[in-house]
């Protein structure tokens, strides 16, 4: 990981120079992580797409601004959020960005494409991550799905850490609860 970082510092002091190539290979590096980001966000595909492709051409246009290079994965995740909430506040403007809710599951735990846990846990999970706020579910889904550090989620979501806590333990709280069942049966 600590090599992966170092050659993305490289790819993006390049591409900050106008190496379009080197930023080819960034949102190659990058461009997944985001997408599956962004459709935890708004649980719908076409959405996550076309805002994946916004967050990429907005992070090439405004390279020349990132300052330390190791702030990458951070810098670029604020922009996902911002790209995504505003999203939500156009085709929402009457209502709060916090009670936008998802269209869909999107939560499906997966690794290499094959299903981790038992259909009915998965469903479980994502009904559950479903209840909970905008903000909580965005908490979970930076620290447990994207292995974010406090800070860089503080960073990202623009708020404190303390707050960031807050939001990620009560969310925890609220999902143990709800998930609680299904453990009991034994699932």
């Amino acid at each position: 990981m600590i090599f992966r970082a170092a050659e993305d510092a490289d790819l993006i002091r390049q591409a900050a120079r106008g190496n379009v190539e080197a930023y080819n290979l960034l949102v190659s590096r990058w461009e997944k992580r985001v997408y599956n980001y962004l459709l935890r966000i708004t649980g719908n595909r076409e959405d996550s797409l076309d805002l994946t492709q916004d967050v990429f051409l907005k992070a090439y246009q405004n390279l020349g601004k990132l300052d330390n290079p190791e702030r990458f994965a951070a810098w670029l995740y604020r922009i996902a959020h911002n790209e995504a909430y505003s999203m939500f506040r156009k085709r929402r403007p009457e209502s709060d960005v916090d009670d936008v809710e998802p269209e869909g599951a999107g939560y499906g735990i997966t690794v290499g494409g094959s299903s981790v846990f038992p259909i009915e846990l998965s469903l479980a999970v994502a009904s559950a991550l479903e209840r909970l706020s905008a903000d909580q579910r965005e908490a979970v889904v930076l620290k447990i799905y994207q292995g974010f550090k406090f800070e860089e989620m503080a960073e990202i979501l623009a708020c404190p850490v303390s707050t960031v806590k807050s939001r990620l333990y009560s969310a925890l709280d609220l999902l143990k609860d709800q998930l609680a069942p299904l453990k009991a049966r034994g699932v």
